[in-house]
């Protein structure tokens, strides 16, 4: 379960969840209160419940549904909770049949930061032949956690040319990080406009993980969420410890204001200006689709584009990608009517909306919103999210000169 949903499992008790956690299922009224019960777990911090998060690892089985899924929780939730005690009981877990079980160890063995024997780091490559998504994993850990070995650069590196972009895109990034070998990474900025949805995002997750500075240009116009592209462009520029290059800045302007029309979108995704149309497209599975949308109205007429936006505002405000677009939309077109949406999506702090804090932010400059300084300024240090706390800061910054201005006029 994504973090930002962690608000669906804090209203368990620990003591409830403690018990659900090994319930038999046929004695549990709903019986996916079991793993909501280990994803609960996993935001407490004492020993007891780390404890009982272990042993689920080892005593739920895999041929029983309900037990298979809250194991697999378990297992996520122990990667959050970034104790070195479960690893022990983590790497057991790699040596299971449950294929996604193998995987959510593998993401919590990278989070709490494991150092392989020899022996285990063989094993981690046997994995290399198993589900293509299980590949991917055991490419991620041997990048996120800096492996190097002969062996290791033979097998990855033999995967480069795979079939599967899945595995040939992160076994480049692992060459690129880890051995310095970037070119081989020029691939995959095609595959950062392709039409397949689930190549894009991979790609830029694959550009992330390999560091290089070059194809930060090529990530910021990639039709795909801009929080995705945000985590991969902070990775890159905290792995090259460049955050304060003036370049890198300018990029990040444009990647957090995500203007549409700075998108590399080809035809397909586009729409008309047609409101149902535009409507139907901004609530698409696919992100470049939202994205044609958005575009939409960022070109049609203001007074259609303000009528749009307080009709779907009406009608699907409580939708978070609608609610994301509508903000960027207002702040982009600095349409001033809006003023009270940005002050909303500012305040609001359910993790869903924290893409709608950052437009928000920037929409707080065009729009001269002068009466957010103060929640903008407690952003700017408390945020949890680096892309939400930058943001925060350049708006406060722009609005002191907006004053600064006023002021000596």
């Amino acid at each position: 379960m994504a973090e930002r949903f962690d608000v669906l499992v804090q209203g368990i008790s620990k003591p409830d969840a403690l018990h659900l956690l090994f319930a038999k299922t046929d004695s549990v009224e709903r019986p996916s209160d079991r793993y909501f019960a280990a994803t609960r777990l996993g935001l407490c911090d004492c020993d007891e419940t780390l404890d009982a998060l272990i042993r689920a690892t080892s005593d739920l089985k895999v041929d029983e549904l309900f037990d298979r899924i809250t194991r697999r929780k378990a297992v996520e939730a122990l990667g959050r909770r970034k104790d070195a005690k479960a690893i022990p009981a983590l790497v057991e877990v790699l040596r299971c049949t449950d294929t996604e079980a193998v995987i959510n160890s593998l993401s919590a063995l990278i989070r709490i930061g494991w150092s392989p024997s020899e022996e285990e780091e063989s094993h981690l490559l046997n994995l290399l032949d198993g589900e293509v998504t299980q590949a991917r994993a055991v490419i991620q850990l041997f990048t996120r956690l800096r492996i190097k070995s002969v062996r290791s650069k033979e097998c990855i590196g033999g995967l480069c040319d795979h079939e599967s972009l899945l595995i040939s895109g992160a076994a480049r990034a692992c060459m690129a990080s880890i051995y310095g070998e970037h070119d081989l990474m020029k691939p995959l900025v095609a595959c950062l406009t392709d039409l397949v949805a689930g190549k894009r995002r991979s790609a830029v997750i694959d550009i992330g993980d390999s560091g290089v500075e070059a194809l930060l240009p090529d990530l910021i116009r990639a039709p795909v969420s801009m929080s995705l592209r945000a985590k991969s462009f902070f990775q890159i520029i905290d792995a090259n410890d460049s955050a304060s290059d003036p370049r890198h800045q300018i990029f990040l302007k444009q990647l957090l204001r995500d203007d549409p029309l700075l998108l590399d979108i080809n035809s397909e995704w586009q729409c008309g200006e047609d409101p149902s149309e535009i409507e139907q497209n901004l609530s698409h599975r696919d992100e470049a689709r939202q994205y044609g949308a958005a575009a939409s109205l960022m070109r049609i007429d203001r007074d259609e584009c303000l009528k749009l936006i307080e009709s779907m505002q009406e009608r699907l405000w409580s939708d978070y990608v609608t609610h994301y677009y509508l903000t960027c939309i207002v702040g982009l077109r600095s349409i001033q009517e809006k003023g009270d949406l940005i002050r909303s999506a500012l305040a609001e702090t359910t993790p869903q909306y924290t893409k709608s804090r950052i437009a928000a932010a920037w929409a707080c400059v065009e729009l001269q919103l002068f009466d957010q300084m103060e929640l903008l300024a407690e952003l700017s240090s408390s945020a949890p999210w680096a892309p939400l706390r930058w943001s925060c800061q350049q708006a406060l910054g722009h609005l002191r000169e907006q004053q600064n201005i006023a002021a000596s006029a």
